[in-house]
C-alpha cells in the first residue's frame, strides 16, 4: 500500500504564517467533503482554531525542519504503511509528551481516529513480515511489537479485529488508496 500526500507545508494552514525550524507541527489527514484526500500542517498552537472536515484520518505532531537545497522533494512525497506506522505508533516504553498531542495517549481525543488505523497498519506490516509480535504490556492491554529494519519496538492498543472492524475501516482505506479496479469477468467453460 502506498500513498502520494503532499510534502510537508512551509505555512500554517490557520495562521498563514511561515513555519520556521524547530516550530512545533500538528499535520492532519483528512477527507475533504469533495471525497479528496489531503494533508493540512499547522502550528501546534493553532490546532484550536482548525476546523478539520467532518473525517480525519489521522493526526501526528512533528518538529519543523526546512528542506534542505541537496533533498529530492520527490522521494519526500511517498508515504507508505511502513511510515505510517512509525508515525503514528507510540515507542515501547516511551511516555506520551507533555502536551497530550500523542496520537494514542490514554485519553486523547485523537486516539480514537488513528487505533483503528493503527491496527490495520499492524496487521498488513506483520504480515509482510516488516513487524514481529513479541507479547503483551504487563497489562496487557497493548501488543509489543519489533520493527524488523531498525529492531525499535512499539506498543499498539489491543483491539478486535472482527467484520465490523474491517467493514469500517474499509471505506476509509478505500478513499486513502483507491477502491481496487473489479476482476475481470471470465467467460465459463462449456462442457462438451
Amino acid at each position: 500500500m502506498e500513498l502520494t500526500l503532499h510534502a510537508i507545508a512551509t505555512k500554517c494552514f490557520v495562521s498563514d504564517r511561515n513555519f520556521v525550524e524547530n516550530d512545533r507541527i500538528v499535520s492532519y489527514l483528512v477527507r475533504e467533503a469533495s471525497g479528496e484526500v489531503a494533508r493540512r500542517d499547522l502550528l501546534e498552537s493553532e490546532d484550536g482554531r482548525f476546523m478539520p472536515p467532518a473525517f480525519v484520518y489521522c493526526r501526528w505532531v512533528v518538529g519543523f525542519k526546512p528542506r534542505r537545497a541537496a533533498e529530492n522533494p520527490a522521494l519526500a512525497l511517498k508515504l507508505t504503511a511502513e511510515n505510517l506506522f512509525l508515525t503514528l505508533a507510540l515507542p515501547a516504553g516511551s511516555e506520551p509528551p507533555d502536551s497530550g498531542s500523542s496520537l494514542l495517549a490514554p485519553g486523547s481525543q485523537h486516539a480514537a481516529i488513528n487505533v483503528p488505523l493503527l491496527q490495520f497498519l499492524t496487521l498488513m506490516l506483520e504480515r509482510k513480515k516488516l513487524i514481529r509480535h513479541r507479547g503483551r504490556t504487563e497489562g496487557g492491554e497493548r501488543h509489543i511489537y519489533e520493527h524488523m529494519p531498525s529492531h525499535q519496538f512499539y506498543e499498539i492498543p489491543v483491539g478486535d479485529l472482527n467484520q465490523e472492524f474491517f467493514q469500517k475501516i474499509q471505506e476509509h482505506l478505500g478513499a486513502l488508496v483507491g477502491t481496487p479496479k473489479p476482476a475481470p469477468a471470465t467467460p465459463a467453460l462449456s462442457s462438451p
